[in-house]
């Protein structure tokens, strides 16, 4: 049986990390089956075929007349494998002209496509079958069909060598440049494959010799990579670019170095190609060739003139080598000149590298050759430091030379030993221990190279550092002895047992009062906390390590090493401790127990061994006075829960409440605890129960809980018509959260209970709708106004109309309007203010037009200062609103306010430059434009003072008088005066220059008298204006603001988060 070809391609890509680019080899070749392995590959095609239907069979032995009478027998010729291939796929796979045509004309579907979405046709291409593909084109098999990586039949044909196939099927192909998924054409699998008379073929027939695939690489890239030097030659002469670039900025020879193709980068030097290109990385050729260790491509690059020092990031092409130690790469870049020395960014020379990386062949080269062995490198590094950090003894040998000081430093104060106690090679550490390393030398940080080889837990090198006489309780800068890293680190005890052998103290304490037994505990070492209970038993440990609460404070470990393990849930640990330790609950500063923490952070194991010793779970925090069983309810933590509330020898109170009246209930509901809600509810706990704002965990579950939290606690009795100290119920916060589920599920409820509805007002008389609708929760509204009892306007009269419009939530707006009738657009609140009004004054132009259309009325007046929403509009200098009132709704510019300004007069009182010439463009009446307000000033009065320039050419190219007085006297010339001193000093200057003006005379002044002390001072004005702020709701933020955190006073909501009270001078 013919071996089935690939019908496809896999091209090998050429990918590059950060630092490093990984080369790219061949896949090793196939082992060669032996006889026993192929007769045992025989026998298991023959099952094989036993389990295949008969007309596959038939196919497969190339037995046509086997398969006309199977198909005369009525045998389904479109029958599908468990790949979806059918018969005619079989045939075309082996070729076979005469059963194509058979099976074809006894119904075969001829583009059917198997599970990879392959026609007959890619098959018969793929088998290099003539024959077979010209039957199937008569056939009009498609010559366009794509498989699932978008491959046609032509991509096939170029990549298996299948000329003769291209050849049948170019002329029925509009366009050969068809890419597949990644891109590729057919000339860049033809390219990749080495097919030169392909290649020819495809660019005679007009193929694209410059197309790139998605990752902007053309064909000779890929012919480079291969080595198909005759492919590539084709490709030059046929015009294409050999400085081409792809998106990594890779060139042909980049591609040719990196897999080592000699010959290919011979050629393409030989036509002048720049061979220090860099790349997207700064890497030449030379570096990638150096990286994956082509010798002869580095000699040849060499011999080209490549640089054999340049790096973008520092990293010569000798860097490279170190790196995957290539040693007759780097032999040859020092003999053609590589600078030995060189630094790459991080200061690390080549001879860094290979100590590092333990090349020691290329270490002997660079020393040979005179690298600097005392040259520092990262971190004031040698490369002694480095080799022995790694661990490489050998390295290390060659690296120590004579004249060198073995206990220099890095920058950190770490010798040597410091490295090869931390890379835990006791080879590297005797090394530099026999030639005289310092082994009580302290870096920067105090630490001793036996601090670091405990921290690492090596204990041969712990051994041996003791050994040599290593200070054992030597402490660090934090206070720190070798033990306490051992003890933290040291999973089998073996440094831990050898440090107490030798007189290592476990009672010393770190700089924040920490024992080695508090980092036992920390980390769990079970075996480390057992040896040391062996050496001092733990209770006499704790009195000399700082939990004795009568010992110096400034020395108290924060936290017992019971708090630490319960805390991190290691309970083999904390077996230990109790064991040994007397006292069970034990406090931390705040007052919480280790079984506190242990339910807050959910260990189930730790919470019942703390509970067989005696733990209470009923004792108190300091701070907020919260139990274990709130810890374990508010983190959420069921399992836990239930341990506690199932300790028989213990009194468990499950509504225990803590320092603000809160239950644990409350605090699994306001986290959405539901497990722990069904578990507290199981054992009893009371949903009446009022914390010191006086709001019952159905409060909470409207806020933040699930709905099944508050379906819980409605089955169990909780009352909808509690309210808090605010007067607010659940259905208030539902609503104000947008919480629509709750809401439902709380208003069924009120239908079906005999309260009267005086739980629908808070204090200030808001409604839920009211809250509903400031915070534009549609859904909230539509749910409400379903219900009889908001169909009409109730509770405060600032409505729920002027909630939504002051918020800008045109929706909301609208469905109030479609419910309830257009006649709530016209509704008032106690100061006489309309929606419109509240819309106007928040420059909300959608809900100013949506009321306007539903008839509004524009010039309605408020009771407080008789103004218009046109005058709020022009006060606050809203534009937007100011032109739609202007134009759309006509509003009455002439009308005027308590202290008779005008809207005019409001707009330049504020220096609302814009807003004053949109209303200016519709006045025309001369007696408008000067209409003067309580203070006698004109319009020109306030815009002159206010220095709006605009604005007051406008006024006087309509006829504003300049001669008008105010009721101090003063024209508008004189308004522009800061002050009253100044402008009676401008008077008598302009008098004086003009003593005949009509502009203004002496005498206009009211009694002027320079003696007078009455014009240097102003007299009280009852006729400024105050400014004005609107009586809106406040932001209306719900309550649950302040159940974000369950620490969090609920009644920490600020007055500002409050409805203001409707005789509020605010809005």
């Amino acid at each position: 049986m013919r071996s089935e070809r690939a019908s496809r391609v896999c091209i090998v890509v050429l990918e590059e990390v950060e630092e490093d680019e990984p080369s790219s080899s061949p896949p090793p070749p196939r082992p060669k089956s032996s006889p026993d392995r192929r007769s045992h590959h025989a026998s298991r095609r023959a099952a094989a075929q036993e389990d295949k239907p008969s007309l596959l069979r038939a196919i497969f032995n190339v037995d046509p007349d086997e398969v006309r009478s199977l198909i005369f027998k009525k045998e389904d010729v479109n029958i599908q494998d468990n790949e979806k291939r059918t018969p005619l796929h079989a045939a075309a796979y082996l070729g076979d002209a005469e059963i194509i045509e058979l099976l074809i004309l006894s119904g075969a579907r001829v583009n059917a496509k198997d599970n990879k979405w392959l026609t007959p046709l890619h098959r018969a291409v793929a088998s290099c079958s003539e024959d077979a593909v010209a039957v199937l084109l008569k056939h009009s098999a498609d010559v366009n069909a794509r498989d699932k990586n978008w491959q046609t039949p032509l991509h096939v044909a170029a990549s298996n060598k299948a000329v003769r196939c291209a050849e049948a099927l170019v002329p029925l192909l509009s366009n050969v440049n068809v890419s597949d998924r990644a891109g590729r054409t057919a000339l860049h699998h033809a390219a990749f494959s080495g097919h030169v008379e392909m290649v020819k073929l495809l660019l005679s027939r007009g193929a694209n010799i410059n197309a790139f695939d998605k990752k902007d690489r053309r064909a000779i890239h890929w012919g480079a990579y291969m080595g198909h030097l005759e492919v590539v030659k084709l490709l030059v002469a046929s015009g294409a670019e050999v400085d081409c670039k792809d998106k990594k900025a890779y060139t042909p020879l980049h591609a040719a170095a990196s897999s080592g193709m000699s010959s290919t980068v011979h050629y393409l030097l030989g036509l002048g190609v720049h061979v220090n290109e860099v790349n997207a990385y700064g890497n030449t050729p030379l570096h990638l060739a150096c990286y994956n260790g082509q010798d002869v491509v580095v000699s040849e690059l060499i011999e080209a003139g490549a640089n054999v020092n340049q790096s973008k990031d520092s990293k010569t092409p000798l860097h490279m080598a170190a790196t995957h130690g290539r040693f007759s790469c780097s032999q040859a870049l020092i003999q053609n000149g590589a600078e030995i020395d060189c630094e790459d960014k991080s200061r690390n020379t080549a001879l860094h590298i290979a100590a590092r990386c333990g090349h020691e062949l290329i270490i002997t080269a660079l020393i040979k050759h005179g690298a600097n062995t005392a040259k520092r490198g990262i971190h004031g590094m040698f490369p002694l430091h480095l080799a022995a950090l790694s661990s490489f003894s050998d390295c290390c040998r060659k690296l120590l030379s004579s004249g060198f000081d073995i206990d220099t430093p890095d920058d950190f104060g770490r010798t040597c030993l410091h490295a090869a106690a931390a890379g835990g090679n006791l080879e590297c550490l005797n090394l530099l221990l026999n030639i005289g390393a310092d082994f009580n030398r302290k870096d920067n940080f105090g630490r001793t190279p036996l601090h670091y080889a405990s921290a690492n837990c090596n204990y041969q090198c712990v051994f041996a550092l003791v050994g040599s006489g290593a200070s054992i309780n030597e402490l660090d800068q934090r206070g720190c002895s070798p033990l306490h890293y051992a003890a933290a680190a040291d999973t089998d005890g073996k440094c831990v047992e050898y440090l107490l052998r030798n007189d290592a103290d476990p009672g010393v304490r770190d700089r924040q009062g920490y024992s080695a037994v508090h980092y036992a505990s920390a980390y769990g070492r079970t075996l480390c906390l057992e040896l040391m209970a062996s050496e001092t038993p733990l209770d006499v440990l704790m009195e000399t390590s700082g939990t004795d609460m009568l010992s110096d404070s400034e020395s108290q470990a924060p936290v017992s090493p019971l708090h630490l393990a319960a805390y991190h849930g290691h309970c083999g640990a904390l077996e230990v401790l109790l064991s040994s330790l007397l006292e069970v609950d034990v406090c931390s500063p705040d007052g919480r127990t280790p079984l506190s923490l242990a339910c807050s952070r959910g260990h189930q194991e730790c919470v019942s061994l703390l509970l067989h010793h005696g733990s209470s779970p009923m004792t108190r925090d300091y701070t907020n006075k919260k139990t274990a069983i709130h810890a374990a309810a508010m983190n959420g933590h069921p399992e836990c829960l239930r341990l506690l509330m199932s300790n028989n020898n213990q009194h468990i109170n499950v509504d225990a409440q803590d320092a603000n009246g809160q239950t644990p209930l409350m605090l699994a509901v306001l986290n959405g605890h539901t497990e722990c809600v069904y578990s507290l509810l199981s054992q009893g706990a009371s949903v009446e129960n009022q914390d010191r704002w006086g709001r019952t965990a159905l409060h909470r579950g409207a806020v933040t809980g699930p709905e099944e939290c508050v379906e819980a606690l409605l089955q169990r009795g909780a009352s909808v018509c509690v309210k808090d100290i605010r007067g607010r119920s659940p259905l208030h916060l539902a609503s104000a959260c947008g919480r629509v589920g709750a809401l439902g599920a709380l208003l069924q409820a009120t239908a079906t209970s005999s309260h009267t509805h005086t739980h629908l007002t808070d204090n200030q008389g808001y409604t839920p709708l009211h809250w509903a609708c400031y915070n534009g929760y549609d859904a909230c509204v539509e749910v409400l106004l379903d219900q009889e009892v908001f169909k009409k306007i109730k509770g405060n009269s600032f409505s729920p109309l002027h909630c939504a419009v002051m918020n800008d939530n045109e929706g909301v707006a609208e469905m109030l309007i479609d419910s309830l009738g257009a006649t709530i657009v016209n509704t008032t609140d106690s100061k006489g203010r309309t929606p419109l009004h509240a819309a106007a004054f928040s420059d909300h132009v959608e809900c100013v037009s949506l009321l306007l259309s539903h008839g509004a009325q524009a010039n309605v007046v408020d009771t407080h200062l008789r103004r218009t929403p046109l005058m709020m509009a022009a006060l606050n200098g809203q534009t937007n609103t100011v032109e739609v009132l202007v134009s759309s709704a006509k509003a009455d510019l002439a009308l005027q306010d308590t202290h008779r300004n005008t809207a005019l007069h409001l707009a330049c009182s504020k220096g609302h430059e814009t807003s004053a010439l949109l209303i200016l463009e519709k006045i025309s009446d001369r007696n408008l434009i000067n209409c003067t307000n309580a203070a006698l000033q004109t319009p020109l009065h306030v815009a002159a003072r206010k220095g709006l320039t605009v604005v007051v050419q406008e006024l006087l190219g309509k006829g504003a008088s300049v001669l008008a007085v105010d009721e101090n006297g003063y024209t508008p010339a004189l308004s522009c005066a800061p002050n009253r001193d100044v402008a009676d000093c401008l008077a008598l200057i302009l008098n004086s220059m003009m003593p005949t003006s009509p502009m203004v005379t002496i005498t206009a002044l009211p009694a002027l008298s320079l003696t007078q002390t009455v014009i240097n001072h102003h007299p009280t004005n009852n006729h400024i204006s105050k400014g004005v702020a609107f009586d809106a709701p406040p932001p209306l933020r719900p309550d649950h603001a302040s159940y974000c955190r369950p620490e969090r006073p609920l009644s920490s909501i600020s007055v500002d988060d409050e409805l203001n009270d409707s005789d509020s001078e605010t809005y």
